[in-house]
């Protein structure tokens, strides 16, 4: 049998900042709440840059506090329901559209 795998509860993503302005070598902190009622999720945090093209940045799992890949750091405050995205040492090109994204991980039946 195929496991059934997949998800039937709505989630909720929403993100504070739409907007701000930085200087080069500045440090930045982005925040997202979301819902979700798994235990087990990621998080997934991308750029949407001004060519359409989009980049994954980082992926936080519900598991760890915080996940670190080069400039980019988030932070997870799992019981409030709250990550930030920490990016560090701006450039110029991290001029772009950021956003995150939850993946809940779930095997219902297998049989």
């Amino acid at each position: 049998m195929v496991p059934n795998v997949g998800s039937t509860v709505a989630q909720r993503v929403t993100q504070g900042r739409t907007a701000t302005s930085m200087q080069e070598g500045a440090t930045v902190t982005l925040d997202c709440v979301y819902e979700t009622s798994w235990s087990a999720y990621y998080i997934f945090w991308y750029k949407h840059l001004p060519n359409g093209e989009i980049v994954f940045l980082i992926r936080q799992d519900s598991y760890s506090p915080i996940a670190k890949n080069g400039r980019y750091s988030t932070n997870l405050q799992k019981a409030a329901k709250f990550i930030t995205l920490t990016i560090s040492s701006l450039r110029l090109e991290d001029s772009a559209k950021y956003f995150c994204a939850l993946y809940e991980h779930t095997v219902f039946e297998v049989i």
